[in-house]
């Protein structure tokens, strides 16, 4: 699953902060990072726990006093990962979302594994999402699109 992570972590962010200089690329990289390394590794560990997200966040926070422009950038890595924990219902394993509060992370499924079918209506919303999402920025041209890849920024299409 990657529209349905991808598709609500950028509009949930266009749409509470509204900031039209917000990078979304690190907020992509972060909504996809939890399946990817925690797949890797087997199973839902430290990337799905709060911890971890709300960890490196403060280190993010902590290394880039007094240089504001990467910490706006960077900053888009932990709140894509604290997304994807509650787009994924992260919340649901308990001994994973409060690790290391909870004792050993264990070797529980990753919550996509869990899901089973229900996949592919979530799949489906978020390429209707990511659709909207083409129209309603303009990346049906090319130059919008050219801007995306290059700054990370989205601007509407001005409508009448």
């Amino acid at each position: 699953m990657f529209l349905w992570f991808i598709a609500t972590s950028v509009l949930t962010i266009y749409f509470v902060f509204g900031d039209p200089n917000f990078d979304y690329r690190p907020l992509v990289v972060g909504a996809l990072l939890p399946d990817l390394v925690d797949g890797v590794l087997g199973g839902a560990r430290y990337l799905h726990s709060l911890t971890v997200a709300v960890g490196l966040m403060a280190v993010v926070m902590l290394a880039t006093v007094g240089r504001r422009p990467i910490r706006r950038q960077l900053l888009g890595v932990p709140i894509g990962m604290l997304l994807h924990i509650v787009f994924d219902a992260g919340f649901n394993n308990t001994r994973v979302f409060w690790w290391p509060f909870t004792g050993a992370i264990g070797n529980g499924q990753l919550p996509i594994a869990q899901r089973g079918a229900w996949n592919v209506p979530l799949e489906l919303i978020g390429a209707i999402m990511t659709l909207w999402s083409v129209h309603h920025f303009g990346l049906r041209d090319p130059e919008r699109r050219r801007e995306l890849i290059g700054t990370g920024r989205l601007t509407a299409v001005k409508t009448r």
